[in-house]
């Protein structure tokens, strides 16, 4: 079975990721989803909003974690400000 040219750069670039990539593309991709937040759907901004709480909470002292980061996010974008 023969791939599509598609498949071929997707399988060549996967081979050349590392995990030490993931320390680059991270803030890549959070700074994007920052910047598009206001227009994600709702669904997408809870399970991201989620995601970056439980992986953010490092210890008990990070319960404000929550708040913080609600706080951050109804600041910069209308569609989530508190009415």
């Amino acid at each position: 079975m023969e791939l599509s040219p598609h498949s071929r750069i997707l399988n060549r670039f996967s081979a050349e990721v590392t995990m030490d990539d993931e320390g680059r593309f991270a803030p890549l991709l959070g700074r994007a989803a920052i910047h598009l937040w206001a227009e994600l759907p709702r669904d997408v901004q809870e399970k991201l909003f989620e995601h970056a709480v439980v992986t953010g909470h490092k210890s008990e002292r990070d319960e404000s974690l929550r708040e913080q980061l609600a706080k951050f996010l109804h600041d910069r974008h209308k569609r989530t400000q508190i009415a």
